[in-house]
């Protein structure tokens, strides 16, 4: 990467008076020695991949650890029968697509990593509904992952974007904040509005620990997919109002890193603690391991 930080990738912009998703694009042609064209294509073949998941959602599958499946479903059937619900349209159908696709993957359908397994449905989620809601032009879309590409790739070079390494804040938090990013890019806003939104989501997930039960991506890290959906839109609605976080997204990637380096290796993915050593998920891991 020509970056090794955001505010390298500001002041870039600022050099080459370009958005954030143009200098993305570019060192991905200096790595790939594709065209930018050709590059193009290929992310848009990958949210078209994001949007077959959605639309081939099985609403009868279940995973195999028998604790995921047909909550997408129920999501659907609710707003469809709610003309008025909490969420209104726009969220109401991110946390439906997040968690639509958090499930595909859980039972071995399509698989989406964005950035991994387990926060796959956050970037769906958003940007699918987005399309559908507001009816945006699918290469701004295209742009908007670009963007969302160069938030992730800089936490995965200065923190971790690995549960095992850093909790589950460093993916569902990152694919929060990469998502918020991406949205407040589709919304207008500019490079620094863009930033900004990524500090506050990732900031709201913080701490997050890694707590599979039976050791499965399952429980919990569907439902969280549904709440990075939610907590990357609020973000991205507090940078667009003009709200900055008063610690810079660079300095709150490195305090990501720092608190996952001291999670006790218990929470981060060994399902030795947190949720995994409840009552009720020792009794459904006992009963996986007599199948």
């Amino acid at each position: 990467m020509p970056y090794n930080s955001v505010k390298e990738i500001l002041n870039i912009c600022k050099k080459e008076k370009c958005e954030i998703w143009q200098v993305v694009l570019d060192e991905q042609v200096s790595e790939t020695l594709l065209s930018k064209k050709e590059t193009f294509e290929d992310v848009k073949k990958m949210y078209s991949v994001m949007k077959q998941t959605v639309a081939e959602y099985d609403k009868d599958a279940v995973s195999s650890g028998k604790m995921a499946g047909g909550a997408g479903e129920l999501l659907k059937k609710y707003s469809e029968k709610h003309d008025k619900n909490l969420l209104g349209d726009f969220l109401s159908s991110a946390v439906e697509y997040a968690v639509k696709t958090a499930e595909s993957n859980a039972c071995m359908k399509r698989i989406v990593a964005a950035p991994t397994a387990g926060s796959c449905g956050i970037i769906p989620g958003v940007l699918i509904a987005y399309e559908n809601i507001f009816g945006t032009d699918e290469d701004k879309l295209i742009k908007a992952l670009f963007t969302a590409s160069g938030i992730g790739n800089v936490i995965a070079q200065n923190a971790s974007i690995s549960g095992a390494q850093g909790g589950c804040q460093a993916e569902i938090g990152t694919a929060s904040a990469m998502a918020s990013g991406a949205l407040a890019y589709l919304e207008g806003g500019s490079n620094d509005c863009i930033a900004n939104a990524a500090a506050l989501a990732l900031k709201n997930m913080l701490g997050l620990v890694c707590d599979p039960v039976a050791g499965l991506v399952e429980v919990p890290c569907i439902k969280r997919n549904a709440a990075g959906a939610t907590n990357a839109a609020v973000a991205a609605q507090m940078a667009l109002s003009g709200i900055k976080s008063v610690i810079p997204i660079d300095e709150v990637i490195d305090s990501m890193y720092s608190i996952g380096c001291s999670i006790p290796t218990c929470l981060r993915e060994t399902s030795q603690a947190g949720l995994a050593i409840t009552p009720t998920a020792i009794r459904i891991e006992r009963k996986l391991r007599k199948k």
